[in-house]
């Protein structure tokens, strides 16, 4: 039994990283198995040195540890980059330049993760790509030649049980994926977190509950791909006083900052509830 913790270096952990990791943690060791650190920094405009040499301080001083070395996402972008290959050689790639202001003026639909995107570039081949652009997989044409979605099991409170795509409801509800961010050029988190589950054997994916929706189409990348699908168990998130989610975004509290004010460890489990 494998499963990783994976943060993204852009800001300092708050008390919902506490919480994800020390889930991590305990469902590896209730399974008799091992918890990887993952640093998921393929974000090149926001993640920094110091929000990483901060996450490993942090877990360190909650008790946690993990085997060396650590899987740094900047450090495989040369698999990243053949796996797009792959998809473009099956024709399943286009290129698009819409921003996000072009999208909602083109009437896009709110689904799972966001607006819709409603296939303005589609019909752009992938030789018309420009400096800048981003990269999005045709959803319809991927379902298409995956062939049947396997289930997959949930482990997690929320949505125990098995689970499997709906085909027509992934189009409605998703639409065409970002594999390769715009301008940056950094590969997308749909491209690269199913990849790294899969080279690093992950037989058990642990996170919060945000990401529930995200597994459907993770399901259809590693179908799609010949990687195995993994357990998945989708834990609570903490939120605040009025039931708004800890964000980084939103500068929620730092770990480092209870620490500095006197906070132990045990402290911290007690506030997230372990």
């Amino acid at each position: 039994m494998i499963t990783r913790f994976a943060p993204s270096p852009t800001g300092l952990l708050h008390l919902g990283h506490a919480y994800s990791a020390l889930t991590v943690w305990q469902v590896a060791r209730d399974l008799g198995g091992i918890a990887l650190l993952r640093i998921e920094d393929t974000d090149s405009t926001r993640c920094r040195a110091e929000f990483e040499a901060a996450i490993y301080e942090d877990l360190r001083w909650l008790g946690l540890d993990w085997p060396a070395p650590v899987w740094r996402q900047s450090d495989h972008l040369a698999d990243y980059a053949r796996a797009l290959d792959r998809l473009a050689d099956r024709g399943l790639l286009y290129p698009c330049a819409c921003s996000r202001s072009a999208i909602k003026a083109a009437g896009a639909r709110p689904g799972w993760d966001g607006l819709v995107y409603p296939g303005t570039c589609r019909s752009r081949p992938l030789d018309d790509a420009r400096p800048g652009d981003a990269l999005r997989l045709d959803l319809a044409k991927a379902l298409a030649q995956a062939g049947p979605l396997p289930a997959f099991t949930e482990t997690g409170p929320l949505h125990m049980g098995s689970h499997q795509a709906e085909p027509d409801e992934l189009i409605a509800m998703i639409g065409d994926p970002v594999l390769r961010r715009k301008e940056t050029g950094d590969p997308a988190y749909h491209l690269a977190c199913p990849l790294d589950d899969a080279a690093q054997g992950m037989t058990h994916v642990v996170r919060g509950a945000d990401l529930w929706h995200a597994t459907f189409l993770h399901v259809v990348m590693q179908t799609l791909m010949g990687w195995p699908v993994p357990i998945y168990h989708h834990h609570d998130l903490v939120r605040d006083d009025t039931g708004k989610r800890l964000a980084k975004i939103d500068a929620s509290k730092a770990l480092a900052s209870y620490r500095a004010e006197g906070a132990t460890p045990a402290d911290i489990r007690a506030m997230v509830g372990f």
